[in-house]
């Protein structure tokens, strides 16, 4: 069934857009930002603190960075508005980090000038490898511009525990810890799913152990019980992790990690580039691909 699954994830491009975009709506809040609000407000009514990311990225000039800079700034002005249980997670990609480095941290700055009138938490996400050193040393610049802000961190990555000790020498950090989903060559990341969670694992502990705080990201039940162990063990409190999961995604866990007394962060993607991030997520989860190809031959029914 695999097998089958990865056909079907190549074979996604050939798929009407409309067919893809009814079994995403699932997992994106919508095109706009009201939309998120939207979400946000039902999440939080439930016990859930939030995420919003404007999607977007790999931008191709200065003129749509600028666009993105301003598409999170109003996010940040929606979360206070509301007054929502709520962060703003962003790719440097958006604000030009491929164009040039100091222009995308002026971008950045702009943001975070906006997140500290507000007092906003800022997650700067983390994109496949060409990208992990510059979005580095763009984090460090910005921890020490606005401290209130975090990183994430890939667990697939053979340099993330390195990554995650020198960012820890200079200053305590916030770190969202994910699997990751991007291809990449076995020299630089493992490619077994077991040699994956054995590091994910290895990682969080050694977060923790050096006074980080961490966003534990995932939907893959070994590591949900391996991170309970993990707290247990250390005697962790509450307000010292949380758990994060995507917006749609295995909804019955992510109530039964909130019904056992943890903290839980939902993603709330929107925006106009919904495809991408849909084409992205079938990659890293085939099986939801399969259910795409599905609604095709039943009409979308």
């Amino acid at each position: 069934m695999k097998i089958i699954n990865n056909v079907i994830v190549k074979a996604i491009p050939i798929v009407p857009r409309g067919i893809v975009r009814k079994f995403a709506n699932k997992y994106i809040a919508g095109d706009k930002l009201s939309d998120a609000v939207k979400t946000a407000k039902e999440l939080n009514a439930k016990g859930f603190m939030g995420t919003m990311d404007v999607l977007g990225e790999h931008i191709k000039n200065k003129g749509e960075a600028m666009q993105s800079r301003k598409e999170c700034i109003d996010v940040l002005d929606a979360i206070n508005k509301y007054k929502l249980d709520s962060n703003l997670s962003l790719k440097l990609t958006q604000l030009g980090l491929q164009l040039d480095f100091d222009f995308c941290f002026d971008n950045l700055k702009h943001i975070l000038d906006a997140a500290r009138k507000y007092n906003i938490f800022v997650r700067i996400d983390m994109e496949d490898s060409s990208c992990t050193t510059d979005t580095i040393r763009i984090f460090e610049k910005a921890r020490d511009y606005y401290p209130n802000c975090g990183i994430v961190l890939q667990a697939y990555m053979r340099r993330t525990k390195d990554d995650a000790e020198k960012m820890m020498s200079k200053m305590k950090t916030s770190f969202r810890l994910c699997k990751g989903i991007y291809v990449e060559p076995e020299e630089i990341a493992f490619q077994c799913k077991e040699e994956v969670n054995q590091n994910y694992l290895k990682v969080l502990r050694f977060m923790f152990e050096k006074g980080a705080y961490v966003g534990i990201a995932t939907h893959d039940d070994k590591l949900v019980d391996g991170a309970y162990r993990i707290i247990k063990e250390m005697g962790l409190k509450r307000e010292e992790y949380e758990f994060q999961m995507l917006l749609g995604v295995r909804e019955r866990l992510r109530d039964k990690i909130l019904a056992d007394g943890h903290r839980m962060r939902i993603y709330i993607p929107f925006g106009e580039h919904w495809y991408a991030y849909c084409v992205r997520r079938f990659k890293e989860n085939p099986e939801m691909a399969s259910y795409v190809m599905k609604a095709l031959f039943t009409n979308g029914r």
